[in-house]
């Protein structure tokens, strides 16, 4: 499943890894309850990974690179739906019990095994397209804003925006397949301040009299996420003279940006010079974080990112699943920022917060 080579700690994780890192944020179990028995935790959380079977499998149905598409796509559908009712059963069966990880390992799983590499490439190809044309708008209107508060401001709104394009949430496939999304709208539309956490005027004031010297970033989706919220975010680090590093999966999963596709999405964007729109691109490298799901346990690495993270006083792990689902109570040896929407009604009770609240977690390590 995950890369060839051996994978390593995340070396910003505090040591020892096993009594400092977990990559789960809700408990779906306690010690205390009946290893047999699925809880009412693990129950919600599968009935979700449930309800995301239609639109995996619609996407499955039309992925033109696989001999007999509809047929394995319903294969997928009964299988995967199969393993979930184990589940319920005994959440002991399948290498149980469930966590966020599990459940989207076996979901990819029963894909690979049918054939399936990237059901959602074709709908990842067209976003990025729309994004790419939009890019140099959207980061005309940033560079406008003279005050670098409020510039930062409207980039993590970006963030936010463009993290919206998750075909990961059953309710957002939805909306996406009926009529699209608008990156512009939906910076205006984000829910009211103060947003569930919220640590932005921290950020801020750090931002205004600090500068990090490497920033490590954790992608996400495809599409305007990327393209019109982390790039534009990415390219003003930059700007302060901040090397950056993204971060993106090695494989497919879900319509989240691999690393080789985010190479290639760069080589749009950047003149000939190799600038972004006017700033130099020489301290922005892509790694390839050995990755294969739309969560990340960062206590499995490739050795790659080990290697371009030992030295970075700053940690972004962004999206829902990577930054809220996985590791929001991540302990970093540096700065860490947790920047994600929150696309689903559990993740928003567990929180106290609303469905498309946002997350906005600044850790400071006192030096």
């Amino acid at each position: 499943m995950e890369s060839d080579s051996e994978m390593v700690p995340f070396p910003q994780l505090p040591m020892p890894i096993e009594n400092n890192y977990r990559a789960c944020t809700i408990p779906y179990r306690f010690p205390s309850d009946d290893p047999k028995k699925a809880t009412p935790n693990e129950i919600s959380w599968i009935n979700v990974f449930a309800n995301s079977i239609p639109s995996f499998k619609k996407r499955a149905e039309s992925d033109t690179t696989v001999p007999d598409a509809p047929a394995r796509a319903e294969k997928f559908a009964e299988r995967y739906a199969g393993i979930l009712e184990d589940l319920k059963k005994d959440p002991e069966s399948h290498g149980g019990p469930p966590d966020g990880i599990l459940l989207c390992r076996l979901r990819e799983q029963v894909l690979r095994e049918l054939g399936f590499r990237d059901i959602f490439k074709k709908v990842k190809d067209e976003e990025n397209a729309k994004a790419i044309s939009l890019f140099p708008e959207v980061v005309n209107l940033s560079d406008a804003i003279e005050d670098d508060g409020k510039r930062l401001e409207n980039l993590v709104r970006g963030i936010f925006a463009g993290n919206i394009f998750d075909l990961g949430s059953a309710q957002l496939a939805e909306v996406f397949s009926r009529d699209g999304m608008s990156f512009l709208a939906s910076c205006q539309n984000l829910v009211p301040r103060p947003w569930v956490i919220d640590d932005l005027e921290n950020f801020q004031a750090k931002w205004i009299n600090k500068s990090w010297k490497k920033a490590v970033i954790f992608v996400d989706n495809s599409g305007a996420d990327i393209i019109l919220g982390i790039l534009p975010f990415a390219r003003e680090l930059l700007r302060r003279g901040t090397q950056v590093v993204l971060a993106a999966n090695e494989l497919p999963s879900i319509n989240d940006i691999t690393y080789t596709e985010l190479t290639e999405i760069l080589s749009q964007l950047k003149d000939e010079n190799g600038q972004l729109l006017g700033v130099d691109t020489s301290k922005l490298l892509i790694a390839n974080s050995g990755n294969d799901l739309p969560v990340i346990d960062l206590s499995r690495v490739s050795q790659e990112l080990a290697y371009l993270s030992s030295d970075a006083d700053l940690v972004i792990v962004e999206g829902m699943g990577r930054g809220i689902e996985t590791n929001l109570y991540a302990q970093f040896k540096c700065d860490s920022l947790k920047i994600g929407m929150v696309k689903h009604v559990e993740v928003a009770q567990f929180l106290g917060g609303r469905l498309y609240d946002c997350v906005f977690k600044f850790n400071e390590v006192q030096s």
